[in-house]
């Protein structure tokens, strides 16, 4: 089982990951597209490495916005692979 992290933990990582805002068990973020297929490009590959990785967000598509929400049911809260996940889903943000 993978550990919550605590609310320090939680506020250290959060504040290391620009435009991720803390919404009670989850942090959340938008992400902007200039067409409406790189979003859905986008979210394709969020899907991949989230099904590789056995861990995925909850995605809101709403048209040329792509909001993403991550949190560990299993453990209750928060834990390192949700952080270390959004960094990857910024990064691939970039590559778009």
């Amino acid at each position: 089982m993978v550990r919550r992290l605590d609310e320090t933990e939680i506020n250290e990582s959060v504040a290391k990951l620009p435009g991720w805002k803390l919404d009670g068990k989850f942090i959340v973020k938008k992400y902007r597209f200039q067409e409406f297929l790189k979003g859905v490009a986008f979210v394709n590959e969020i899907a991949s490495l989230s099904e590789e990785k056995n861990h995925h967000p909850f995605i809101a598509i709403d048209y040329k916005l792509v909001t993403l929400r991550l949190t560990s049911w299993n453990a209750g809260g928060l834990t390192d692979l949700d952080m270390a996940l959004a960094r990857n889903y910024d990064e691939i943000y970039g590559k778009i």
